[in-house]
């Protein structure tokens, strides 16, 4: 395994000399007992400037129900507005000394310094999306306001079906706000869209032809049809509410969400006249600095794109030699082993029927696999959290652009269980084998068990995620799920588990080969389909995902291997006192953080164990 050396992680905290006790600042001012109380406020004016993520923590209530009416304003002006309180609570936290990171509210702030710095340098860019402060979405910043992937669309109807609960009627007059503004939305996407238009900042061709698709079969649906209409008819019918609320929100879908649709769809159409199929980021204004920036963002590091490139070839290859000692005991000879792993699955023992009845097969045999692994958890750790878990399918409506799968927490008071999403728009993309390590990484004990725990910190905490750590961890959890005996009867699933990891050390290559060696997107499909086995069509879909969020694939890896090297650390330290239970909960309890302070966590950890 390749260690990562410490001075390559970033952070503003390290940066800072935070980690030394070094001054910070002009006017350095000590933390003392009213920190908890700064943090707090802070957390709530990001509240109120992502308003879906009190509803999404189950906080929109009493004092903070008027956040339960309202959307976060995608508009020029609301950009603006985001990047200034942004830079005006970056200022306030480096104004102070946080050099003992032993006391809990100095290392929440550190945290809240490196998010809020990584955030202040992305809106330097006069172009696209910076959402590192949005919990709901923060993992996807994009040079492209609007794609295949991100937008108002495809993410404001899915989380009013999905975690607006409606079972009152201030529920019901609530989403009906929300659908109002969801239009308001739309258009600010769009005007923005017409103004990076102008600075030339246009998708690739391939890009814009999805969410061409996208958003114009969204204007196409009749309103009844729309996800906005069913879902509050369904939950109003359920909660016996007046029905005249559905008729408000289906007006509002006629005569606002669809023709803002249709506006939209015009936008991209525009985009799509003038646009070029150059894959990378480096042909945006500035595209090369603007990379070095989403890479640093999605890996909390300050490696360079050669070094991660590198980084993946020696991890493909070496994850690759294991995959080879068990195709030769399981008599799969003959061929690479990307060879070998296509031709796996492409075996019709291991696919389930593209139809209805093989779908609900296929989310059966998820659940089975979430049931087995809860009976192995206490193994991997000593503090156990509920993980209640929902698996759903990828609404049919999105599922062209989607990536294969995704998840997201529950809520802090435990109403709204955690949400994997797999994407089945064809089960031929997801042969058996291949389907428990991905319930590992989305569900447990991956993104929505991790979630559990991030819900029982100060709520700044709960608001914070770094995509290093994050999909770090949920490739640590699919390494330990191995650990755990999963596949101890289960070849062709180990095979699976370990094809995926070869998938993320690919998507290293891959990612710094468009942006930063100008590989063009027919070269980095051919090599990742020939060199890891994968369906072409689901590889085609990943390789458009690291066109529209450039760096964000890169943090699964470069994570996963900081959690291992800390591990390692760990082992060696405390020797007979090393308890793999303690050291995961260090992790999970310790929360989402940048790789730096990782290692302050774990070092803690040791040194409370000794």
């Amino acid at each position: 395994m390749l260690q990562l050396a410490r001075r390559e992680f970033l952070g503003g905290v390290a940066a800072a000399g935070l980690l030394g006790g070094c001054k910070v600042g002009n006017q350095q001012v000590k933390p003392g007992a009213e920190l908890p109380k700064q943090l707090s406020d802070m957390a709530e004016q990001m509240l109120a400037e992502y308003p879906e993520n009190a509803t999404i923590l189950g906080i929109a209530t009493g004092a903070r129900e008027p956040l339960a009416h309202r959307l976060t304003d995608r508009t020029a002006e609301g950009r603006a507005a985001l990047a200034e309180a942004a830079r005006a609570r970056l200022s306030q936290l480096k104004s102070l000394d946080l050099s003992d990171l032993g006391v809990p509210a100095n290392l929440d702030a550190a945290v809240a310094l490196s998010a809020h710095e990584i955030t202040d340098e992305g809106y330097r860019f006069p172009y696209g999306d910076v959402v590192n402060l949005d919990p709901n979405i923060g993992y996807r910043n994009t040079p492209y306001v609007v794609n295949q992937l991100a937008g108002a669309f495809i993410e404001i109807p899915d989380f009013l079906s999905s975690r607006h609960t409606v079972a009152t009627t201030a529920d019901a007059e609530a989403y009906a706000d929300r659908v109002e503004g969801y239009v308001k939305a739309l258009d600010g996407e769009t005007d923005r869209m017409a103004h990076d238009r102008g600075i030339g900042v246009v998708a690739p061709d391939f890009v814009l032809d999805k969410a061409i698709a996208v958003i114009s079969g969204g204007a196409a649906q009749k309103p009844d049809e729309t996800t906005l209409v069913s879902s509050i008819s369904k939950s109003v019918a359920k909660a016996g509410l007046d029905p005249k609320i559905v008729e408000r929100v289906r007006q509002t879908v006629t005569t606002g969400v669809l023709p803002a649709l249709h506006r939209q769809a015009d936008e991209l159409k525009r985009h799509r006249a003038v646009a070029k199929s150059d894959a990378g980021a480096w042909h945006l204004p500035d595209g090369d600095a603007y990379y070095a920036w989403a890479l640093k963002a999605g890996t909390t590091t300050n490696r360079s794109p050669d070094d991660i490139h590198q980084l993946g070839l020696e991890q493909v290859k070496a994850i690759q030699t294991r995959m080879e000692t068990i195709m030769a005991k399981q008599g799969m000879t003959g061929g690479t082993v990307g060879e070998r792993m296509a031709a796996l699955g492409k075996d019709p023992s291991q696919l389930y029927p593209n139809t209805a009845a093989g779908r609900e097969q296929l989310l059966a045999y998820l659940n089975d696999r979430v049931a087995d692994v809860r009976g192995r958890l206490p193994q991997a750790f000593a503090t156990l959290v509920p993980g209640k878990l929902i698996i759903k399918r990828v609404p049919p409506e999105i599922e062209a652009g989607a990536p294969g799968g995704y998840a997201s927490a529950g809520s802090i008071d435990g109403k709204v269980p955690g949400q994997y999403y797999i994407n089945l728009r064809d089960t031929a993309e997801w042969p058996r084998f291949s389907l428990p390590t991905l319930t590992y990484h989305e569900g447990i004990p991956g993104h929505v068990w991790q979630g559990e725990y991030a819900n029982r910190m100060a709520l700044i905490r709960s608001m914070l995620a770094f995509n290093a750590y994050s999909e770090g961890w949920a490739l640590y959890a699919e390494q330990l799920a191995d650990e755990l005996g999963v596949y101890a009867d289960d070849p062709m699933g180990q095979l699976g588990y370990l094809q995926s990891s070869s998938f993320r050390a690919c998507r290293l290559v891959v990612d710094t080969g468009l942006h930063a060696k100008r590989w063009t997107r027919d070269r980095a499909i051919d090599w990742f389909v020939s060199t890891n086995g994968d369906d072409r069509n689901s590889v085609t879909g990943e390789v458009d995902r690291y066109c529209s969020m450039p760096g964000q694939a890169c943090g699964y890896k470069v994570g996963h291997l900081e959690i291992v090297r800390l591990r390692d650390k760990a082992k060696a330290a405390l020797g007979p006192k090393y308890d793999l239970r303690k050291f995961d909960d260090a992790v999970v309890l310790g929360g989402s953080v940048p790789m730096t302070l990782l290692e302050t966590v774990i070092d803690r950890y040791i040194a409370a164990n000794r």
